[in-house]
Order: C-alpha cells, then sequence, then structure tokens
C-alpha cells in the first residue's frame, strides 16, 4: 500500500505537468505553421486583438482602435489568413493569394505571434513584423537554451513550444 504521502506527491506532480502542458499547447494569441484563421476570428494578447475580418481585411486592434492593417477590404470576401509551412504569412480569398507577407523560407516550424509588446511578428527567425511596438513593454524571448523550440513572453510567464 502506497503512503498518503507518496500518493499526494504524485498528484502533485501530475497536477502541475498537466497545467504545464494545458498553457504550452494552446495559446490565444499563436497562429502555427499550416493553421488557418477565418473571417470573424481574432489572436488576442490583453487588449491587442488581431483579426480576420470578414470583408477581407486583417486588422490589429488596441483597445478597439486599429494600429495596423493588410488594406485588403477591397479585395474580396470569405477570406482566411494562413500560417504556411514556408514562414509565408498569406491572405486567400477562395484559393487565390490577396496578401502575403512575403516571407517565404524553406519548409519548417513557424508561428506568427501576437506579443505582449503589441506587434506581430513570424518566428522562425523574425522574419516579419508589423512594426507596431507599443512603447516600453518588453517583447517575446526566444529560447535557444531549451532542448524544444520556445517563444517565452517578455514576462517571463507564458511560454509556447511546438505543436
Amino acid at each position: 500500500m502506497a503512503s498518503p504521502l507518496l500518493s499526494t506527491s504524485n498528484l502533485l506532480i501530475l497536477s502541475a505537468t498537466l497545467a504545464f502542458l494545458a498553457t504550452s499547447s494552446f495559446a490565444d494569441n499563436v497562429l502555427y505553421s499550416g493553421d488557418t484563421m477565418y473571417g470573424g476570428e481574432s489572436l488576442i494578447y490583453g487588449s491587442y486583438r488581431l483579426t480576420m475580418q470578414t470583408d477581407c481585411n486583417l486588422v490589429l486592434y488596441d483597445n478597439g482602435t486599429a494600429v495596423w492593417a493588410s488594406n485588403t477590404f477591397i479585395k474580396g470576401s470569405n477570406c482566411a489568413l494562413q500560417m504556411q509551412k514556408d514562414g509565408n504569412l498569406v491572405i486567400y480569398e477562395y484559393g487565390v493569394p490577396v496578401w502575403a507577407s512575403n516571407t517565404a523560407r524553406e519548409l519548417g516550424d513557424y508561428v506568427l505571434v501576437l506579443q505582449r509588446d503589441r506587434n506581430v511578428v513570424i518566428y522562425g527567425d523574425a522574419i516579419w513584423s508589423t512594426k507596431s511596438i507599443a512603447v516600453g513593454i518588453a517583447p517575446v524571448i526566444i529560447s535557444e537554451n531549451s532542448t524544444q523550440p520556445a517563444v517565452v513572453a517578455g514576462d517571463g510567464i507564458t511560454m509556447v513550444t511546438g505543436k
């Protein structure tokens, strides 16, 4: 029969592991390679929101005020934003590209991150951004000392690893 302390320890370790996995495998502020964001969907970090609008415009909002846009609102409707596996971020209307970050590289693992400093960045290496940093807020940190690729928010709390 296991001692109560051992059972409690195992339960605490299991709980901590599950909590870490839940927070590191899903985040509202990232779009991974191969993922698609459809009209009306958003990436969110605090008061910041990157929205793929139903009018085909990709817009970054800060407290409801637009601070950056793809200016594709006249290009169509029923558009989708895709973080491609080659590092290129593309808005498609019915499969036809209407806007791109023009950041295609070799196939790999890339992630689009809406950062805590309001900037939106594609990571593999930082290959594109909206250059919309809010003054005085630390950006994310890329951890190269980890055994797995990691993106850690400047506050040191949020961590995103590959799927």
